[in-house]
């Protein structure tokens, strides 16, 4: 079955609306600040997507875009300018970052009360993507054992084989922090992996992830009913394509996401929820 991440995404946004109306009725609106410095298919969807959710619960979106020869000084100095404005509730550091900038530096600099990407190592915030794939899982498990409790639910997951495919700094890896953090115990598959270990571990796994920017996973390394998460996309001929083929695995899985228009939604809904608690955080 696929599992639909715009309407996933509605379950998020309704109650944001309220809690921004809110806000604004103490003339308070939440404000993400974008910092980009590539300007590529996969980071314009990012954005666009990020502009969308933003409109729909009522915040403000502010894009700063630099050159792609920006100095790691200069970059470092808009976040220190943005960390004391005190009209801005979510800062942003839109990856890809161009080489020269050390990606650990950028996270640190950046407010951890600001911070709604959750890249900051003391973020008060939990990355969105790893929020996302909770939710995309409660879903799934929703339908499947007719809306438990969600500590029930968490039982359920720990008696579940969960593998993430890929560890790169925006995706798999918050994931898999999160997940570890929550005590599932993710297998983990990187280029590293010997092909044997990785056909072992995905023939017996009940739940991948895959979050690696091109296909990596075959039909016939699915476990019959696996539910199958794909964070990951790449683009060819301006189209987006994910990482593992639909049309291939939406029979043999249980659930599945397709791409675009399964994580993406929820992911930036889980952002939006993220900034707006960081307004109210900020405001209090």
């Amino acid at each position: 079955m696929k599992l639909d991440g715009k309407e996933i995404a509605k379950e998020i946004i309704e109650p944001l609306k309220k809690r921004t109306e809110k806000l604004k009725d103490k003339k308070i609106v939440p404000h993400l600040l974008i910092i980009m410095a590539i300007d590529d298919p996969r980071t314009k969807s990012y954005v666009k997507q990020k502009l969308l959710r933003a409109k729909q619960i009522g915040a403000k979106v502010t894009i700063k875009k630099v050159s792609e020869k920006v100095s790691e000084d200069n970059l470092l100095n808009l976040i220190r300018k943005a960390n004391k404005d005190k009209k801005i509730h979510g800062i942003i550091i839109q990856r890809p970052l161009p080489k020269q900038i050390h990606e650990d530096e950028i996270a640190r600099a950046v407010a951890i009360q600001k911070d709604v990407d959750g890249f900051n190592p003391k973020s008060g915030f939990a990355a969105p993507v790893a929020l996302a794939i909770l939710k995309l899982i409660e879903v799934s498990l929703r339908q499947r054992i007719n809306d438990q409790k969600s500590d029930e639910m968490f039982e359920f997951l720990k008696s579940k084989k969960i593998t993430v495919i890929g560890k790169g700094t925006t995706a798999g890896r918050p994931v898999i922090n999160l997940l570890r953090k929550l005590n599932l115990n993710p297998k983990v598959i990187d280029s590293k992996t010997k092909a044997t270990e990785k056909e072992k571990i995905l023939k017996t796994s009940d739940i991948i992830i895959l979050a690696v920017g091109k296909k990596v996973l075959s039909v016939n390394q699915v476990k019959k009913g696996a539910f199958l998460i794909g964070i990951g996309m790449h683009a060819e001929n301006e189209k987006l394509y994910g990482d593992y083929n639909e049309e291939e695995v939406k029979n043999k899985s249980s659930f599945y996401t397709p791409t675009p228009g399964g994580v993406g939604p929820v992911n930036v809904s889980m952002l939006m929820k993220n900034l707006v608690e960081a307004c109210e955080n900020l405001s209090k």
